[in-house]
């Protein structure tokens, strides 16, 4: 006789259905082999589940010889969750769980030595494909509950122990489906703990980042150490939109399979912020490794991704960020195995204008010496920046005040009403929701210009020196002020307004 049951793991942000085959066969030497691709992880669960049973004050089978197959088995299978679904196949296997009890579950969880059962990782994917499927349920250990009750559609029963499973799984435990408020967790959790309202002065860059947020435009902020850079990068999220359900579990997903999830929170209810180190390597940044595993951008997936101090990362780090800003997903290929992540994010970079680091220490450095230090960023990827703005230091006069500035609220209700007229513009166009996103046959269709607007522009490119591909950045950016202006129209200010988000196009450029 051969014992099935059903457990599931994650390949990239999808998941898909183990079978758990169990064989028994007499044998007095005995034996526990676990087949089909298990990695080291899997293999160590022989002696967890072994131990577990036996503190848990289930009989072990002795004297037999125990396999255990991982169907399919041309696919590698990591982590610890399958302990659970290993001892469940073993104790139906030898007789102390009824087996038609079994088969309509969906089981998963690490198991520790006394039988207790241990939060994994991948646990809202998972339950997504099982609400698919035409299983029951879904057993899960306790702290993994409200992540897999937050999708609906399949029914999640969360337990402490080992023995708590078998005694459900035997009609002896009568528990019912776990249940969360989404709601509320919605509610509890979506506000921001900073806000713009805490920043002093600024006004010209809180208005840069409020474009930036209304079209979904890219930013570079370039400012001497201690003028703010950091802080309103920070901020941006909290002026963003709010996260839609869809969005939230698409990000939560990510999260999930990587192990990231603050304890406590089964879901990601406000748009991320990510913002690595500069000496990080393009594995991490992009994701990678012999497991494929999601990197930050991946991780700022529908939020905002920050590197601050620009010039100072590795320059095969910035080049490897091209393709996912082009495309909004990354593809990850090993030999026997190739995942794609979503990497739809918003990019916020931060940078010093020359190799000093303070208003005296300028001097010191030629125009030579400052070109030579901009060139460290590739023109590619400012070629995906729309918005250079430049962040002077913040006087002691606008420091001391006791004004209180405007709060993220009431900048995010602009933001939203902007973006309502991009989404209803974009109704027919698939996939496309910002002027941000626009190709040259939408900027040649929704960026029309009046005379004295043309003017301007050809005046500006000629007079500054910008360069070609400030065009269309330019165009689409006085788009999104137009929209914040509720305007039909491209007028000639909104031009003006884009121009000035373009110095570090201009040939003369000087900080």
């Amino acid at each position: 006789m051969i014992t099935e049951i059903f457990t599931s793991a994650t390949i990239g942000v999808d998941a898909y259905t183990i079978r758990v085959e169990t064989h028994l066969e007499n044998k007095q030497d005995g034996g526990f082999t676990v087949v089909g691709l298990p990695d080291s992880t899997v293999k160590e669960s022989r002696e967890r589940v072994s131990a577990a049973i036996k503190n848990s004050g289930f009989v072990f089978p002795r004297g037999k010889k125990i396999t255990i197959n991982l169907s399919p088995a041309d696919i590698r299978k990591e982590g610890s969750g399958l302990d659970l679904p290993i001892a469940v196949a073993l104790l139906t296997e030898s007789g102390q769980i009824e087996p038609g009890k079994v088969k309509n579950f969906i089981i998963l969880g690490e198991l520790s030595l006394d039988g207790k059962l241990r939060s994994v990782s991948g646990i809202l994917p998972i339950a997504i494909e099982a609400s698919k499927q035409s299983f029951d349920g879904m057993i899960v250990p306790r702290m993994n509950g409200d992540e897999g009750a937050i999708v609906g559609g399949v029914n999640v029963y969360p337990f402490e122990t080992l023995t708590e499973v078998v005694n459900f799984l035997n009609g002896e435990l009568a528990v019912s489906p776990h249940k969360v408020n989404e709601e509320s967790i919605f509610n509890e959790s979506s506000e921001y703990l900073i806000d713009f309202s805490d920043v002093k002065g600024q006004e010209e860059v809180k208005r840069a980042m409020e474009v930036s947020a209304s079209g979904g435009h890219n930013i570079i902020m370039i400012g001497l150490p201690g003028s703010g850079k950091t802080m309103l990068a920070k901020r941006l999220p909290s002026i963003l939109p709010p996260l839609t359900r869809e969005e939230s579990l698409e990000t939560t997903k990510i999260h999930s399979i990587a192990g990231i999830l603050p304890q406590g929170k089964p879901v990601i209810t406000t748009r991320p912020f990510r913002s690595p180190h500069h000496t990080a390597s393009d594995v991490s940044i992009v994701g990678g490794g012999t497991d494929a595993k999601p990197g930050e951008i991946s991780f700022a997936h529908n939020g905002v991704l920050f590197l601050d101090e620009l010039t100072m990362f590795k320059k095969n780090v910035l080049e490897v960020l091209r393709q996912p800003l082009e495309d909004k997903v990354v593809t990850i290929s090993r030999a026997k195995l190739t995942v794609q992540y979503p990497s739809n994010f918003m990019f916020v970079a931060a940078m010093n204008p020359t190799p000093a680091g303070s208003q005296k220490e300028m001097r010191m450095y030629s125009g030579y010496d400052v070109q030579k230090f901009l060139s460290k960023i590739s023109g590619p990827i400012l070629d995906r920046i729309d918005i250079h703005i430049n962040v002077n230091p913040v006087n002691i006069k606008e420091l001391s005040s006791r004004g209180e500035s405007e709060k993220s609220s009431i900048i995010r209700e602009r933001v939203l009403k902007a973006r309502s007229i991009q989404l209803n513009r974009f109704k027919d166009v698939k996939g496309m929701y910002s002027n941000a996103s626009m190709g040259s046959k939408e900027i040649k269709k929704f960026c029309q210009l009046n005379r004295e607007s043309e003017e301007i522009l050809k005046m500006a490119i000629t007079n500054f020196g910008l360069s070609a591909r400030a065009y269309d950045k330019i165009l689409k950016l006085a788009r999104t002020i137009a929209d914040m202006a509720n305007e039909a129209d491209i007028q000639s200010p909104h031009i003006s307004e884009a121009v000035q988000y373009r110095s570090l196009d201009r040939t003369n450029w000087i900080y």
